[in-house]
């Protein structure tokens, strides 16, 4: 069974703004991927306030939906609970609304392997004891 990608904020960010870092790492990464790719309304919310100053960048972010690139998969209704939960467990970290979705989109879609630039998905956990697989680029 082929794994899910679940992308957060820093690939969608890298993609949709050419200065960034890690622009031509994530585009790379993309050629190898088949969408849609699987995320939540956290991280499309960050994408479009990181990429507020980039001319047409929330639009490119929206534009990735209308076009069935990204999916939104998760909804927050229903999992706040655990969301919660999550957001106290890792406290220390800090975890973010958007890192805690991506952790609970991968609970609830295995096999998957969470797309991101944010190292602190080496640290969460899903079920509260397996490591997440990541894609991250080797620098981070």
């Amino acid at each position: 069974m082929r794994s899910r990608i679940l992308v957060d904020t820093g690939p969608l960010v890298a993609l949709l703004n050419r200065r960034d870092h890690h622009h031509a790492w994530v585009k790379t990464q993309l050629r190898t991927m088949a969408p849609p790719l699987d995320t939540c309304e956290a991280v499309l919310s960050e994408a479009c306030y990181l990429l507020q100053k980039v001319p047409g960048g929330p639009e490119a972010v929206l534009e990735l939906i209308t076009k069935g690139l990204v999916a939104v998969s998760f909804s927050l209704q229903d999992e706040a609970k655990v969301i919660q939960r999550l957001i106290l467990r890792y406290a220390d970290v800090p975890m973010d609304l958007a890192d805690a979705c991506m952790v609970r989109l991968a609970e609830l879609h295995e096999p998957s392997v969470i797309f991101t630039l944010d190292s602190d998905f080496r640290i969460y956990r899903k079920h509260g004891r397996t490591a997440l697989p990541i894609l991250l680029p080797d620098d981070r």
